[in-house]
């Protein structure tokens, strides 16, 4: 063969879509996914997020219809994010057994009692303030959150949670969870950590979505953006803690930190396409920049690729009723 001319072809497998399917490496599914739901008391029809297009607050009289929507398009679990009207400065609510929390769970696991549906353990929007605990000299008190997350748990989990997923950034919360669990009889509810949770611009759109009274930042608590090593830090504590999978929040800017924990642990592993990453894909399809479609599958398999077991996305339901 002639020096000019390359030996090594890998066209030859990619010369029309069935070389391609039969060769591609990385797939994702529904199995894969998780759809994250903002539920809202004491309304009575849909309300749009006006920065997530197509994604809307779902009135709590309306949940058990949506749930059951859910699963005949394929959906296999919920994320779910309570929108209250009963705050207070240490998020109460959450640990009530007839408050949001449980009510959300108890809700979804009657209707379609097969959807796995976890339940965000924190306080943002419980709180008066906006901050994922309990204030003491204007900074968040760890320890003390840490008490009340352990009763959030297990409210949820006595509602019916399959899977309680902490994020309210807490140094020791996955264990203060664990023992809080077994302590009440729920040693077989697991503990999806979001182990390692930036501080990230990226949560813009979320703050409408959940109706966030946040005035300032939760730098103190979540982590640097520009944080490797510590991010890998962080998720291993919480699998010494006991957590039974972990997370990477936001997804899309942090596949490094995916690939890293991935490297690191054997644990199950989600990463969550977060509000404003959901937002750019769709306002960009607005403007005609993308084809959201190719774009969506694009970033999800990018997240699978860099190892991801699990992914986080408002772009679920689309996908189920796609066919994905």
């Amino acid at each position: 063969m002639s020096s000019q001319f390359p030996e090594a072809r890998p066209r030859r497998l990619r010369r029309n879509a069935s070389l391609r399917s039969l060769f591609q490496e990385t797939e994702f599914s529904l199995n894969d996914l998780v759809l994250p739901i903002f539920v809202e008391e004491e309304i009575d029809d849909f309300v749009p997020i006006n920065s997530m297009p197509g994604v809307m607050r779902i009135p709590e009289s309306k949940l058990a219809g949506e749930i059951e929507r859910y699963a005949r398009a394929g959906i296999k679990s919920v994320m779910t994010f309570g929108v209250s009207h009963h705050l207070d400065s240490s998020g109460s609510d959450t640990w009530n057994e007839n408050g949001l929390v449980s009510r959300m769970s108890r809700i979804a696991k009657d209707a379609v009692p097969e959807m796995i549906v976890m339940s965000d353990t924190c306080f943002c929007e419980y709180t008066d303030h906006g901050h994922c605990g309990v204030l003491h000299h204007h900074e968040v008190d760890n320890d003390q959150t840490l008490i009340n997350l352990g009763k959030q748990a297990v409210a949820a989990a006595r509602a019916g949670a399959d899977v309680i997923a902490p994020s309210a950034a807490m140094d020791g919360q996955v264990q203060a969870i664990r023992r809080a669990l077994d302590e009440a009889g729920f040693s077989q509810t697991a503990i999806m950590a979001y182990s390692t949770k930036f501080a990230s611009a990226l949560y813009g759109p979320f703050r409408e979505a959940g109706g966030s009274a946040l005035k300032g930042d939760r730098k103190s608590y979540q982590m640097n953006p520009m944080n490797r090593r510590e991010a890998v830090r962080e998720s291993l504590l919480d699998e010494q803690e006991g957590a039974d999978a972990l997370m990477v929040k936001p997804a899309g800017a942090y596949l490094d930190i995916i690939r890293d924990i991935r490297e690191a642990s054997r644990l199950p592993l989600s990463a969550y396409q977060v509000s404003g990453e959901y937002a750019m894909i769709k306002f960009a399809a607005q403007a005609g920049a993308i084809d959201e479609d190719r774009v969506v599958r694009e970033s999800l398999g990018a997240i699978k690729r860099a190892g991801a077991d699990l992914i986080f996305t408002y772009f679920a339901m689309d996908l189920a009723l796609a066919g994905i």
